[in-house]
């Protein structure tokens, strides 16, 4: 049961990523109202950062249709557990949706039923396939708070309350390393050639891409001896999965908790697909992006999906800055391939940072929890 006497502010964020920027929202909302009190579902990030967790689905955040359907009796009873909190009394003042649409949307209709103000921080990606989805967000959601500069116009066409508020990234990249200090970090001389991995951070992104990684880094090892491999570890992965994938593999060398020293150190990164490709575009670092998912959710993506690329930084961008590789191309000896092009090309990797430099220049400025949070609690405070 909620105390009646203090501000009541409901999150839920279902990923690791959501759980990040939730952090930067809570700190936000505890900053601007200490008294407030912030309860719903997270993970680690958003306890740390003052919200009370009723519910943690992060780490066994699941990839595409198919994949999803082992983890629905988890996310059936943490819907139920959110709705009786939504329910009251005393009902929360406003909920907070961090992305996982398939999940917060059916949270959403709860609140709404209840009376509860919905704001949907990085709302789905209705530009990007699912358009429709946009009218369900008109109906349920009283603002929506945009992180890529192409939203507002879109939602504002379609009837629905809007404001930019820029991409959390900008926060959470604040204190990551610069790449001197990032190889300190990591134990890396200053002038060696590093490879970073970023396999992903779901079991089913572990499985299908660091093979396909493993097998690009021997290729890699062949042709450019010289090059040194890190493997940044994701909090949601156990360091057995990794290690089962690895056997047999030269001296990839596994960091946990460094992701962005890995991100700014290396001369290059093969990453899977995800919010790891904007955080190292936003460092500054050249990268590969590959992506595998079953067969299933292929076809529907295929069928659903309404834009060229995958990865977030070549979508920002509106044009092909990063090499994608995507099911079938996704494979060991494509991967390195790409990498042996651009680690030959010096030329491809500046042109890559010199992209990227743009890219953070049209996703706003610092600060962005902050004014988040602002937004949310004006929300709260109009509500009947």
């Amino acid at each position: 049961m909620l105390s009646v006497g203090a501000p009541t502010i409901m999150l839920a964020a279902g990923e690791a990523s959501g759980d990040l920027h939730g952090a930067a929202l809570c700190r936000g909302l505890k900053g601007l109202a200490p008294e407030s009190r912030l309860v719903g579902m997270g993970g680690r990030g958003m306890a740390a950062a003052g919200m009370e967790v009723l519910v943690d689905v992060t780490a066994s955040a699941v990839v595409g249709g198919s994949e999803a359907l082992s983890r629905v009796p988890r996310l059936y009873r943490a819907l139920g557990r959110l709705r009786a909190v939504l329910e009251g009394p005393p009902r929360p003042a406003a909920l907070v949706l961090i992305d996982f649409p398939e999940f917060n949307l059916r949270l959403a209709r709860a609140a709404r039923r209840a009376g509860v103000p919905v704001v949907y921080f990085i709302p789905p990606q209705v530009w990007a396939w699912r358009g429709g989805r946009v009218r369900t967000i008109r109906r349920l959601v009283s603002l929506v708070l945009a992180v890529f500069p192409f939203e507002p116009p879109l939602y504002r066409a379609a009837g629905v309350p809007v404001a930019f508020v820029g991409h959390p990234l900008l926060d959470a990249l604040a204190d990551a390393p610069e790449r001197d200090a990032a190889r300190r970090e990591l134990g890396l001389p200053r002038d060696a050639r590093v490879l970073g991995l970023l396999p992903g951070s779901r079991r089913e992104e572990i499985d299908r891409m660091l093979p396909v990684m493993r097998e690009a880094v021997l290729r890699i090892g062949r042709a450019r001896p010289d090059v040194r491999v890190v493997l940044a570890q994701a909090p949601t992965v156990e360091g057995g999965a990794l290690a089962r994938h690895l056997d047999g593999a030269p001296a990839v060398r596994t960091v946990a908790g460094h992701a962005h020293a890995v991100m700014r150190a290396a001369d290059l990164l093969l990453l899977t697909s995800g919010t790891a490709t904007l955080e190292a575009a936003l460092l500054g670092t050249p990268m590969v992006v590959c992506y595998r998912v079953s067969r299933l959710t292929a076809l529907m993506v295929g069928l659903l999906v309404r834009v060229p690329w995958m990865s977030l930084v070549n979508l920002t961008l509106g044009r092909a800055v990063v090499p994608e590789l995507y099911q079938a191309s996704a494979t060991g000896e494509r991967l390195a391939a790409e990498a042996l092009r651009l680690l030959d090309t010096p030329g491809a990797l500046a042109g890559q940072r010199g992209a990227f430099r743009e890219l953070a220049g049209r996703l706003g400025e610092p600060g962005v929890g902050l004014r988040a949070a602002r937004l949310v609690l004006a929300e709260a405070r109009a509500a009947p």
